[in-house]
């Protein structure tokens, strides 16, 4: 867990996957006028540049935003994303992009708040240097499953958990489904967003039980695949988990996979799910 660092994968299919749902559903919170927390437990470094040797060395980007971020046909449920990817690129060139933490800081009120939590050190300092000037974010070195149970329920009454581990730990599948049923004990009003890679049919299965037995009632399941019907050495797919979607959030995601899925497979063959894993 410690030595991965997201610099080899910024930019990556999955990135703007999870990062363009992201911000919709950061969008979603601040419709109302009351202030929201936002926890982030695999924070990262927040911004990343392409032009990294680390990044090169698979140039996933290539695959991901590279792809995407000077279209002109993209819909509209996608330009908060974008513009936030091109705010870091004003000379029009694609160098930087934005992680998790800089698109949602982008996106929050002045009454909003932010944690943000990472357990590689290093990384952390960097994103502490970041932000140490905002009030509105406080960065924190820790395991991000800790910070659930540290920071739930937030005296805001609202909330958006981001829950991107990097999945490079045994037993990830269980230790997310804990971490989450810990967490809604808590904070059953929360609304929370879990990432998690496409692995072989039976660990999937095993999953989507795992989550189901929690008990939770409203769960959106969405999934996009690149690589359809394949088991390939590199991630074929990967999947977002929302509990206690807001309202239309599902129409939204549906727009954005739809027109994703396509275009980030090469062949034009992408597939995408939305489906209610649990309620409706």
């Amino acid at each position: 867990m410690l030595a991965y660092r997201h610099q080899f994968h910024a930019g990556c299919f999955s990135d703007v996957f999870k990062h363009a749902l992201l911000a919709q559903l950061v969008l979603a919170l601040g419709k109302k006028d009351k202030p929201f927390f936002y926890l982030d437990t695999h924070a990262g470094i927040a911004h990343y540049d392409l032009a990294h040797e680390w990044a090169q060395k698979n140039a996933e980007y290539r695959d991901g935003i590279e792809l995407i971020w000077a279209r002109q046909d993209a819909p509209p449920e996608m330009a908060p994303y974008l513009d936030a990817v091109r705010a870091e690129n004003a000379n029009g060139k694609l160098r930087y992009y934005p992680g998790s933490p800089c698109i949602v800081r982008r996106l929050v009120r002045a009454r909003d708040r932010m944690v943000l939590t990472e357990l590689n050190r290093k990384d952390c300092e960097a994103l502490a240097a970041r932000y140490f000037r905002d009030r509105r974010v406080t960065v924190e070195f820790s395991d991000g499953y800790q910070a659930l149970k540290a920071h739930l329920p937030p005296p805001e009454r609202r909330g958006l958990i981001f829950v991107d581990s990097s999945f490079d730990r045994a037993r990830e599948f269980a230790r997310l489904t804990q971490g989450l049923a810990g967490a809604y004990r808590k904070f059953a009003t929360g609304v929370y967003a879990l990432w998690y890679p496409l692995m072989e049919p039976m660990a999937m299965r095993a999953l989507e039980r795992g989550i189901i037995a929690t008990g939770i009632r409203r769960i959106l399941q969405l999934e996009i695949s690149v690589h359809p019907g394949e088991l390939t050495p590199s991630l074929r797919g990967c999947g977002l988990l929302v509990v206690n979607p807001p309202f239309g959030f599902e129409v939204t995601a549906r727009t954005i996979l739809e027109w994703l899925a396509p275009v980030l497979t090469r062949t034009g063959e992408g597939g995408q799910r939305v489906s209610w894993l649990a309620g409706q």
